[in-house]
């Protein structure tokens, strides 16, 4: 009996291929695939779709829509590096040696291709949960490996349905300890202080009702992901890592090299001074002491307080304290910038479309139709419809909580809403449509070198499920818990 027979054994779940689950994924992939452009363009549409709504909705002209465009072009700027330093660090951590050699040691262990998926799946949600980049990294990272090490051992996974499933932690980030809104109102001096003051984080993201929303996506999740597999003789399976071509250091510790065929880093085995600082442990562990004494100081002082900043430093020190070396940590470094980089590219012209829709008051008319309709049972969940159409024209969590924040704090005070928990229809409906938003896909894609298109049309499906598991968690949960 071959290899890829005795997957198919263990593998009941997709033999058949019929299941609803699988039916939507195929019709939603085959969409995705034929209409969904680079996400770039992506951005570019988008920002004409604002600005004509902006024009039949509001009374704003044309030549005040291109004000407000290049005036919000870069209200993002300090924010767009939280983000991209989070992603920067996320990145250099799980690609570290030690991370790294769990993964290969967990690609072993699925002996299916459904016992592949739900890995990947849990995999992105926990580490998701622990901090957005970190989860979304590590999906990706496991995602490639573990499909990889499973064709190796006749196991056919279908990958983009695997790169989909290494994307679930950005679904369920804002549950979780890198939740945008609820990090900044718990931060002092945020711009909606005047209004509500401090809000705990037990207020938010530590309350039951939100810790067992992910817990029930935790568990859901895989299984729908597991459901949408198609036939084994239909799947795409991952291709095989290239040999590196741009002077990657290789075992023995060769210098990477630069443009013009120069060592741009030193060799392990250099002698010299300056290669001796560069490998030198003593320098990293002067930076990881302090820092780690920072943190415990910072929650010994402060209780559990978690902010962007924290959580961006934390990163950092873990990363350093994983790679070992500064050298290596640069390596990690310059490796993940190009995960980066079109992250960097798109943030302006999405801070554009923020300009246009803050200035013009499309954001207002967009909220406040939502929620008018609304009672205080009712609220939570038109808060997250709203936060989730917004998403999809806005998709940064902080930058979008500085525009409808307000709007939304309005509104719940106005009807005697719970504050924590308006904050947290808000992060539900932010990270909802991320299934349907292909920005925040682009480091994933580099790593498993997919299409949006590919993976789409599966996160839509998913994003259905999540959209009832999220829907009972922000209004029926919080009434008996």
């Amino acid at each position: 009996m071959s290899k890829t027979e005795r997957s198919t054994q263990v593998d009941p779940v997709a033999k058949g291929g019929e299941t609803m689950l699988y039916r939507l994924g195929v019709t939603c992939s085959s969409f995705t695939r034929a209409y969904i452009p680079n996400p770039f363009i992506f951005a570019i549409i988008l920002t004409g779709v604002t600005a004509a709504f902006a024009l039949i909705l509001t009374p704003t002209g044309p030549a005040q829509i291109v004000g407000l465009w290049y005036g919000g072009f870069w209200d993002l700027l300090n924010f767009a590096m939280q983000m991209t330093v989070i992603l920067l660090f996320g990145y250099a951590l799980a690609s570290s040696p030690p991370v790294e050699r769990g993964i290969d040691r967990i690609a072993r262990v699925p002996k299916s291709a459904t016992q592949a998926i739900v890995m990947i799946t849990v995999l992105a949600v926990i580490f998701g949960a622990l901090s957005w980049g970190l989860g979304l990294i590590i999906g990706a990272i496991s995602a490639r490996k573990i499909s990889q090490n499973c064709l190796d051992r006749g196991i056919r996974v279908h990958y983009p349905l695997a790169a989909a499933a290494g994307f679930s932690g950005l679904i369920v980030f804002n549950c979780g300890l890198s939740a945008s809104a609820p990090l900044l109102i718990n931060t002092p001096d945020h711009f909606l202080v005047g209004d509500i003051g401090l809000v705990p984080l037990s207020q938010t993201i530590l309350t039951g009702y939100n810790l067992l929303t992910l817990l029930a996506y935790l568990v859901i999740i895989p299984f729908v992901y597991a459901g949408m597999q198609p036939p084994e003789n239909e799947r795409q399976l991952v291709s095989r890592d290239p040999v590196p071509s741009d002077g990657t250091p290789d075992a023995g510790g060769n210098a990477k090299l630069d443009a013009a065929g120069n060592a741009s880093l030193t060799r392990k085995g250099d002698a010299t001074v300056a290669a001796r600082l560069e490998n030198s442990r003593i320098l990293s562990w002067l930076v990881i002491i302090v820092g780690f004494g920072y943190i415990v100081w910072h929650f010994a002082t402060n209780g559990f307080d978690l902010n962007l900043n924290l959580v961006n430093f934390t990163l950092l020190i873990l990363g350093m304290a994983a790679h070992g070396t500064p050298i290596a940590y640069v390596r990690a470094v310059d490796d993940a910038i190009g995960a980066c980089g079109q992250v960097v590219l798109q943030f302006p012209f999405y801070a554009g479309i923020m300009g246009i829709m803050s200035g013009s008051g499309l954001i207002a008319i967009f909220a406040n139709g939502l929620v008018s309709i609304s009672n205080d049972f009712t609220f939570p969940f038109f808060a997250m419809l709203s936060a989730a159409v917004v998403n999809l024209f806005v998709p940064s969590a902080g930058g979008q909580w500085a525009v409808q924040g307000p709007v939304l704090i309005q509104a719940a005070q106005d009807i005697g809403a719970d504050i924590g928990q308006t904050v947290l229809a808000f992060g539900y409906g932010d990270q909802l449509t991320n299934g349907l938003q292909p920005m925040w896909m682009l480091p994933l894609l580099g790593v498993t070198r997919l299409r949006a298109g590919d993976i789409l049309g599966y996160t839509a499906v998913m994003m259905l499920v999540a959209l009832v598991i999220f829907g009972v968690g922000i209004t029926l949960l919080p009434l008996v818990l």
